[in-house]
């Protein structure tokens, strides 16, 4: 009798990883701008001083984005996951009793801490080390929980809507304090031994890799290399996050309805976690450095087209061309840090490496709200990061696979 071959556990670790995000990414990425229209409806606040929670809510992650990969090299992604969903759905809870500026910046800073220490960092650090043969479609499955969180835009437009923003992400705090536990559970797992010493189902044909230590990387021309590129694309998608909702639907914008814009931003999601995972599997099979490059520029397209756009088409056309260049170029970036410097101190290089990224990404929402506020339009804006994205293109020709000395 022939006996049923056995998952490999790391898809599940993947798979986690994917829910992870989904929950982790939600309230601090892709339903912020949803969530700002509430707030500025509500508080007539000014549009700088809504989005720049965005950066200041970030502000924690940037700074402890090393900190982050270090202790989770350290003590695991199963301690990472647990204290950071617990401190972000607290901050989820708190965020619906806000009455003030003040505290609506505490609020939103603690949901992005806690978020931060048990999201990303800890999912992509235990996908590398139990992936070996196909890490870019592992990593392509948790950055896709990312997106897919973007298909339940329209369900949270519904519930404020309905209920009222409060409510709603109350829920959504609750929640998130629930599933915490279980995602650390599956995610923190330890891989066997075997796993690094010999081939498995997951290591056929496995070639073993040398571990940088993070002053061994940082003397790599790679690691500035990729650092410098994947902060200079990821300048638009902080403000994406942060601003995309509230120019499709205002007046001076796109000019849709809530409804119509929460659905633009779902075929958004779609199509950047459809291309999330074909970048994993094109990246597992083709040169990653060779299609870097053309995605980069398809997302700087994407930046151009909802610069001029006018109507649902233009929204749509931007939706789609955002998801394939962001989608596709993302879990590409991430696999390359793993290829390229190895499997132990991953947390600590890739948080080292994403401080550029962050810093840009904490900046720009409140610089572009500041741009709007004063020029009453987000196209300079818009422009300035297309053209950022044409120049990463071109930095990353220029990344090389370092060399072990």
């Amino acid at each position: 009798m022939k006996t049923k071959k056995k998952v490999f556990y790391g898809w599940w670790v993947s798979l986690a990883g994917g829910a992870n995000m989904i929950l982790s990414s939600g309230p601090t990425f892709q339903v912020t701008s949803t969530l700002f229209r509430a707030v500025e409806d509500e508080f007539g606040w000014s549009r700088a001083l809504v989005s720049g929670v965005a950066s200041f809510g970030r502000f924690g992650g940037a700074l402890l984005g090393p900190l982050e990969g270090w202790m989770t090299d350290k003590i695991g992604s199963k301690l990472m996951i647990f204290t950071g969903f617990l401190i972000g759905g607290l901050g989820l809870i708190f965020f619906s009793f806000i009455n003030n500026a003040t505290q609506y910046y505490l609020a939103f800073f603690l949901i992005s801490l806690g978020f931060s220490i048990g999201g990303f960092t800890p999912s992509m650090v235990a996908v590398n080390v139990w992936m070996t043969q196909h890490k870019s479609t592992g990593m392509a499955m948790v950055i896709g929980g990312s997106s897919l969180s973007g298909i339940f835009v329209p369900l949270i437009v519904w519930g404020i809507t309905n209920y009222g923003w409060r409510e709603t992400f109350f829920l959504i705090g609750v929640i998130t304090i629930i599933v915490g536990p279980f995602l650390a559970k599956v995610i923190g797992r330890r891989p066997p031994s075997y796993l690094y010493q010999t081939d498995s189902q997951e290591t056929t044909n496995f070639i073993p890799q040398h571990d940088f230590t993070l002053s061994e990387a940082m003397k790599t021309r790679a690691f500035w290399g990729l650092a410098i590129t994947h902060g200079l694309t990821n300048i638009s998608v902080g403000a994406i996050s942060a601003h995309i909702y509230l120019h499709l639907s205002d007046g001076n914008g796109v000019n849709l309805s809530p409804y119509t814009a929460g659905f633009v931003l779902a075929i958004m999601a779609v199509f950047a976690f459809t291309f999330q995972i074909l970048g994993g599997i094109l990246g597992d099979r083709v040169n990653k450095l060779a299609v870097l490059p053309v995605f980069i520029i398809i997302q700087a397209t994407s930046l151009f087209v909802i610069t001029f756009a006018k109507d649902i088409n233009g929204a749509i056309i931007f939706a789609v061309l955002w998801g394939i260049g962001f989608g596709a170029r993302t879990p590409i970036f991430h696999s390359l840090r793993g290829d390229y410097f190895g499997r132990k101190h991953f947390g600590t290089i890739s948080g080292v490496m994403s401080f550029p990224m962050s810093m840009g990404m904490m900046v720009t929402p409140v610089l572009v709200g500041w741009a709007f506020d004063v020029r009453g339009s987000y196209q300079f804006s818009f422009i300035v990061m297309a053209i950022l994205c044409v120049v990463a293109s071109l930095s990353v020709l220029f990344v090389k696979k370092p060399q072990i000395n």
